[in-house]
């Protein structure tokens, strides 16, 4: 049928109307995010700035034992090697995202030997007869990304790279700190260790002594017994000492990848307690880009608001440009004659008419991910605040009370000696020993556990304060910014 030309005119207005009344229908619906990241300003952050620990901070304890226990965690621990994994994973979906921006170039080929219709498109002599029909050709593909949703889906994807390497460094922040505060932990079990053994030792010097005041008839079956009675009580202590100490040996062994054979050749810490950490007096202000997770927590914003921009993209017509080139014939031998050359270029567009559900609830799902990304940023940063202002103040409070317990173990023992002394003298009883002796022990208990809770606290902070990251390396990343400047209003 012949349409008029005028008809074909008014039938294409007509479509066009159309299809544009009917694009106006997939319009993205208003869903603004909910919330904004927290910033420095607003988390009261206004200490000096300072620089990040140095690299191989621990070695500062002149252990060498600790050191190679990191470097062997380091090289081996399963959470590092997972979180390496992950980077992998993240940069493989970066190239794939960024090659769907490239054009595609495929060459396809094939031969069938077939018989053609008589009564088909295929004039005799070639119809009703059997042929070889063979095509060879080369097929570009290229979307033309008009509305920027593939320039945004690799802005996520590079996003969740760059926060997947940021999670190395924290998990190897992270693994560092855990050995060397279970390895302070493994060097109170041994002091805890060395003060049952004294008390065992005191224990016998007191069997010993009492024997011999009740042979010379200064004491009594009662003291006697007594002191026969304490002596197991000492034995058993010095017995959990023991445990508790091989316990720390198998806990500081797992966080290194190793296995049973290792324990014997965990030998004693050699520590240096009072190691010089690099520590500030109070909450620095840089505190947001000095930590790896947090670094990264705000890059996954970053990200969502790639995927929240790529989901807006949708809404509109993907443009595309389609090509092709080759060869066409029936029979072989003229495959590649010059009449049988092939090629044609087609531009293709897909309007998401019909589909105005599933773009508004991807598009409603991107803002609901960018808004669990603030989310998890803004208590990540409290929770920083929070730990960074905790050990400071845990830290000073240490400090203070070792101080007046080493005053009450001094007094202890000036006052345990005393006792041994009118006892053996019969100045005194031997009750009032066992007092003394009880009291110069818990001293010694209390001292040596506030001692490794400092320690532990002082590495605890630094962990906190982002240890030796630097956040200098973010200057390689593409997009980065300083967590603790920048305001965030998704938009």
């Amino acid at each position: 049928m012949n349409i008029p030309l005028t008809s074909r005119r008014a039938l294409v207005a007509s479509a066009a109307a159309a299809l544009l009344a009917l694009a106006g229908c997939v319009t993205p619906q208003v869903e603004d995010p909910q919330g904004s990241a927290l910033t420095a300003q607003q988390l009261g952050l206004s200490g000096v700035a300072t620089a990040p620990a140095p690299a191989g901070w621990w070695k500062a304890f002149g252990d060498p034992q600790l050191d190679r226990i990191v470097d062997d965690a380091i090289a081996s621990s399963p959470n590092l090697q997972a979180a390496l994994a992950r980077v992998r994973s993240a940069q493989a979906l970066s190239q794939s995202v960024g090659a769907d921006g490239s054009p595609s170039l495929s060459i396809d080929g094939d031969a069938s030997r077939q018989r053609l219709s008589a009564n088909y498109i295929v004039p005799p002599p070639y119809g009703g007869h059997t042929y070889w029909v063979s095509n060879l050709g080369a097929n570009l593909s290229w979307d033309l990304d008009f509305w920027g949703k593939q320039a945004a889906q690799l802005d996520q994807a590079r996003g969740a790279q760059a926060a997947s390497e940021l999670d190395v460094e924290a998990a190897r922040l992270a693994l560092a700190g855990g050995i060397a505060q279970a390895y302070i932990d493994l060097h109170h079990a041994w002091v805890l260790s060395d003060i049952a053994e004294r008390q065992l030792a005191q224990r016998e010097q007191l069997l010993k002594l009492t024997q011999q005041r009740v042979a010379t008839g200064l004491d009594t079956q009662i003291e006697l017994k007594l002191a026969e009675a304490a002596l197991p009580q000492a034995r058993n202590a010095q017995l959990q000492a023991q445990s508790t100490r091989d316990l720390a040996v198998h806990r500081l062994a797992a966080l290194a990848g190793y296995g049973t054979d290792r324990y014997a050749g965990i030998g004693r810490p050699q520590l240096s307690l009072d190691a010089a950490l690099p520590l500030p007096d109070a909450v620095p202000m840089d505190l947001l880009s000095r930590r790896p997770d947090i670094v990264a927590a705000r890059l996954r914003i970053d990200a969502a608001m790639a995927g929240r921009t790529a989901a807006h993209a949708a809404f509109y017509p993907d443009v595309s440009l389609k090509a092709f080139a080759g060869v066409q014939a029936i029979g072989l031998d003229n495959l590649f004659d010059g009449d049988s050359a092939i090629f044609g270029v087609t531009p293709a567009f897909h309007l998401p008419i019909f589909e105005a559900n599933r773009l508004r609830a991807s598009y409603k799902n991107a803002t609901a991910d960018l808004d669990g990304a603030v989310a998890h940023y803004n208590d990540a940063v409290l929770n920083a605040v929070r730990e960074s202002a905790d050990q400071l103040t845990l830290g000073a409070s240490l400090a203070q009370q070792i101080e007046q317990t080493q005053q009450t173990l001094d007094a202890s023992q000036a006052a345990y000696r005393l006792a041994q002394k009118r006892y053996g003298a019969g100045l005194s009883t031997q009750l009032t020993v066992l007092n003394a002796e009880s009291q110069v022990l818990q001293a010694r208990r209390d001292l040596a556990a506030l001692d490794a809770k400092l320690v532990i606290s002082r590495v605890t902070l630094l962990l906190t304060l982002g240890g030796s990251f630097d956040p200098a390396a973010l200057s390689a990343q593409a997009g980065a910014q300083p967590a603790d400047t920048a305001t965030h209003k998704p938009s």
